[in-house]
């Protein structure tokens, strides 16, 4: 079988499955299994594959089919230009918590403290850590399988991060920051019922957030302060309908909110500066 065959029958099978962009994950995972390029890969498709490349993207095949992420089939992904491994376990990184990263590392200076609440693959965290040299960057998250990968990331990356198993601030006593970020869980309850099947295969802990989808936001708005610097900045990534109910946790105990729009023109981070 060509190269062409192979990515022909690959993405008819996906599209059957309800696969979103077939033909591109075909690509990609053949691209995977050769060690190419998928661009290079496709200007010379007439090769013939062998039996071992052939049985190797089958499996990989197989598990797209049941519409597990394509991050979890890879092994990694991209963020902030840089690379992150993940597996089921974390959340897959999306590009638009960049919105949130960006807004982060335009508010940190060289010596700054700065916190990660639920870190994941410690993607906030690495990210951080990395586009803002000289800053000191701890992150948090409550489960060891996340901890682990984060940790191999901010290694893979070359950058120090202080990683630290706890269930937001509670192993953080007596520390402040001067900046404090967090992607949390925020799928409610009835969101829950219409995810993605890709999402579904994500770890519930790092998407539910409540029966109205504000668990964490009201836990984290309310102790944040205690952590926070005068003059510091909270700074959450949001679902794109709950602009409105964050601001007012943030009014309520940190300061004045702002929002921040994603490149699909929907509300993706609100903050606040901690009044002195």
């Amino acid at each position: 079988m060509t190269i062409r065959e192979a990515l022909k029958n690959a993405a008819a099978r996906l599209e059957a499955a309800g696969v979103p962009n077939a033909d591109y994950d075909a690509a990609q995972m053949l691209a995977h299994v050769l060690g190419e390029d998928a661009l290079m890969m496709r200007l010379n498709n007439h090769r013939m594959l062998s039996e071992t490349h052939a049985a190797q993207y089958e499996l990989l095949i197989a598990r797209r089919e049941k519409r597990e992420p394509m991050q979890y089939i890879l092994g990694e992904t991209g963020f902030m230009g840089l690379m992150f491994h993940v597996e089921p376990g974390v959340l897959c990184p999306r590009p638009d918590t960049e919105i949130l990263c960006e807004e982060a590392l335009r508010r940190i200076a060289p010596g700054m403290r700065v916190l990660d609440i639920g870190t994941g693959s410690g993607a906030l965290a690495v990210s951080i850590a990395k586009h803002a040299p000289g800053s000191q960057v701890a992150a948090v998250d409550i489960s060891d399988a996340a901890l682990a990968i984060a940790r191999g990331n901010a290694e893979r990356n070359g950058v120090q991060v202080r990683f630290l198993k706890s269930n937001c601030f509670e192993a953080l006593d007596g520390e402040v920051f001067d900046v404090i970020v967090s992607n949390p869980p925020y799928i409610s309850s009835e969101e829950m019922k219409a995810l993605m099947p890709e999402v579904c295969m994500e770890p519930e802990l790092a998407l539910y957030g409540g029966e109205d989808g504000l668990d964490f936001y009201r836990r984290i708005s309310r102790e944040a302060g205690a952590y926070l610097k005068d003059g510091g900045a909270l700074l959450f990534e949001i679902g794109w309908r709950q602009k409105d109910d964050v601001s007012a946790l943030l009014r309520d105990h940190i300061g004045e909110p702002f929002a921040l729009k994603d490149y699909g023109d929907n509300w993706r981070v609100v903050g606040a500066v901690k009044e002195k």
